[in-house]
């Protein structure tokens, strides 16, 4: 896979920190109108944004796309509609039978281009306890300290 064919749009950095993540699945989304336009331009939020399953499909919930302002305000969809998700027959098998497991849910990670394509990056995650949390900001602090000590000792 090309890097230079991929344009990240967006972010869900707080994923990382809220989740363990296990397994990550690119999927096309099923966009309406001015929709990619806005996405183009990074008008896209994934904050409270996840995916559920309903049936054999998969469907994106909360992701807040803001209207395209050049466009017509009556031909704009819903900014936090539900979008439908395109995944290969086995991929939603595999996330169906995992998602039943205690615990795992699926979250978006990212959206991009690829391929002058829209993209959403979901990843199968595990929810982190408090604790968790804790140790990972110990842990992030520990080797931020490391680093410094070695680069001043260069």
């Amino acid at each position: 896979m090309s890097e230079k064919n991929i344009k990240v749009v967006c972010q869900n950095k707080k994923a990382y920190h809220d989740y363990f993540i296990e397994d990550a699945f690119e999927a096309g989304i099923v966009l309406v109108g001015t929709e990619v336009k806005s996405l183009r331009l990074g008008h896209v939020n994934l904050k409270d944004s996840y995916a559920t399953l309903k049936g054999v499909e998969v469907f994106l919930v909360n992701t807040h796309i803001s209207p395209y302002k050049q466009a017509d305000r009556f031909s704009q969809p819903e900014p936090d509609r539900t979008r439908k998700l395109l995944l290969h027959r086995h991929e939603i098998n595999k996330l169906i039978g995992k998602v039943k497991e205690k615990g795992y849910t699926l979250i978006p990670t990212k959206i991009y281009f690829k391929n002058g394509k829209a993209k959403v990056e979901i990843a199968l995650a595990k929810g982190k306890k408090f604790f968790d949390k804790r140790e990972a900001i110990k842990k992030k602090t520990v080797e931020r300290e490391m680093e410094k000590a070695v680069k001043d000792r260069r």
